[in-house]
């Protein structure tokens, strides 16, 4: 970058700054070369995925550092908060092949000329004070800092007045970072950005506003498409992240629903047929074969294209283990539907860009036991699971004579193995249903974990009748739910009377359910 090729309007106040840093005193553990100087080395990634996600832009700046780098015997260096000298130092360290840094805002600012400094005042916070600078030039073995703009005083290193960046000496290429996609979650990490380009890997900007891999179609296509192996995920947005492996892997299935994206909620609504394989004695989901079945799917959620405010996706709920009055062979008063039989409704259902919730009525069994029979179907993106406690019996009960109830407990086993399952296999994020129409089918439902982002946990309000008593069970549902959980309300074609239209359960029922089922 010399004086007569300025590449910004700032380019020639920039340059009266740019300064030479000859690093003094270096106690590094960096690779040199044959020569004894510092060589120029990527960092082999040690995990699948790192987070650079510290809270401020200089920090993040050295994180990147650390993840990409084992070495350099040069470093560049910016001002905190100078856009166009970032600008400018970004490019410089992308031509060069070399890690930029950034000078923290309240650092000393060292001499107009560019002489030797004899250091000042440094930032009042130790985390993002000129030290951490230091230190991390000191962990490449920095022999030289070209500086862009005003970056102060840095501890530990002597300035020398360059005329043109072009006097640093271009290093050896290192080994390009080509297995390495790095992620990036807005617009102020220039510096970590220009690190990862140096380092040679590929890097994918998140759209504007966007700061869950989940929520970002765009995101998730680019991931699916990377070829690479490793990912770094670079923004303070990523800290918060309970599992990067899981947000990273699922992001790369490419698995998306209809409307881009791996979240349910609240940017959809569904719409969803209730029943069981073969029969219409459970619901209307039985009434016709599957390929009829996906169709009338797509209907009645079609039905609330107008009134909804949200997309509508189209839903099963295939009830696979079904209460029965007759304990069975194993005693335990549910008929266990085998996976061949369900198999059917869930691959025309993908085909269809449809979602897929499997009901338990597990009668004295537990709901644990009985979502392990499904694991082969649960391990599909496409594929959720619902609990329906009405059904969950004690060892003196019978279904029809007693109304069932689970404890949150039990409702936590399911739901950490569902999440666990999901984890360890990389899929998208998961429907988790919880039945309800009487507040003791979920006891002590306040303990119930909804802090797994791998599921998203939605309680659904079963009561049919009159519509006051509807909506009155409504409102006592809602009263002390679980926090962030979303909400279903069902329609019963012979029982509600009368049934609501589209136009009226997205208009009378409030808050306005996440998901509709008819049975």
């Amino acid at each position: 970058m010399g004086p007569s090729t300025p590449t910004h309007p700032t380019v020639a106040a920039t340059l009266a700054a740019v300064a030479l840093f000859a690093v003094a005193g270096c106690t590094s553990t960096s690779v040199d070369d044959a020569d004894g100087r510092t060589a120029l080395v990527t960092h082999e990634q040690e995990a699948r995925v790192t987070v650079v996600g510290a809270a401020t832009a200089p920090e993040r700046a050295v994180e990147a550092s650390r993840a990409m780098f084992a070495s350099s015997p040069v470093a560049v260096v910016a001002p905190d908060g100078d856009g166009a000298g970032q600008a400018d130092a970004a490019d410089e360290a992308v031509r060069l092949g070399v890690p930029m840094l950034l000078a923290p805002a309240g650092t000393s600012t060292g001499s107009p000329s560019g002489g030797p400094s004899s250091g000042g005042p440094s930032s009042g916070d130790p985390s993002t004070g000129p030290s951490v600078l230091a230190a991390e030039l000191d962990r490449l073995g920095v022999e030289t800092v070209l500086a862009v703009g005003d970056v102060g005083a840095i501890d530990g290193v002597r300035v020398e007045v360059a005329t043109s960046a072009s006097s640093v000496d271009v290093p050896d290429a290192a080994t390009p970072l080509d297995d390495v996609l790095a992620v990036v979650a807005g617009a102020d990490d220039v510096a970590a950005t220009a690190t990862a380009r140096a380092a040679g890997a590929d890097v994918q900007a998140l759209p504007d506003g966007v700061v869950d891999l989940q929520a970002s179609g765009e995101a998730i296509d680019a991931l699916h498409a990377s070829t690479t192996t490793d990912t770094v995920l670079i923004g303070s947005s990523f800290s918060t992240v309970r599992d990067p492996g899981w947000s990273v892997a699922a992001a790369r299935s490419g698995a998306q629903l209809p409307g881009g994206g791996q979240r349910f909620f609240p940017d959809r609504r569904f719409v969803a047929l209730y029943g069981a394989p073969g029969t219409g004695a459970l619901g209307v989901l039985g009434e016709q074969d599957v390929a009829a079945t996906v169709q009338r799917a797509a209907d009645v959620a079609a039905s609330y294209d107008a009134a909804s405010d949200r997309p509508v996706v189209p839903m099963l709920e295939v009830i696979a283990t079904v209460a029965a009055g007759a304990a069975g062979d194993d005693g335990d008063y549910s008929n266990e539907l085998s996976v061949e039989s369900i198999e059917p409704y869930v691959d025309a259902a993908a085909a269809a860009g449809q979602y897929v919730v499997i009901d338990l009525q597990p009668g004295r069994a537990d709901f644990l036991s009985q979502a392990k029979r499904y694991e082969s179907l649960l391990s599909r993106p496409n594929v959720g699971l619902a609990l329906d406690p009405e059904w969950r019996l004690e060892a003196d009960q019978v279904p029809l004579r007693q109304i069932g109830g689970v404890e949150a407990g039990e409702v936590n086993a399911v739901s950490t193995w569902l999440a666990d399952l999901v984890a360890s296999k990389g899929l998208p994020p998961k429907m988790f249903v919880l039945h309800q129409f009487r507040l003791d089918m979920l006891r002590d439902r306040a303990s119930i974990d909804t802090s797994r982002p791998e599921l998203a946990t939605l309680i659904h309000a079963d009561g049919q009748g009159s519509q006051p008593d509807k909506q009155a069970t409504w409102r006592t549902l809602h009263d002390g739910a679980p926090a962030g959980v979303a909400w279903g309300w069902k329609n019963f074609y012979d029982e509600d009377a009368p049934m609501l239209s589209p136009e009226q359960t997205m208009a009378d029922v409030s808050p306005t359910p996440d998901l509709v089922t008819y049975q």
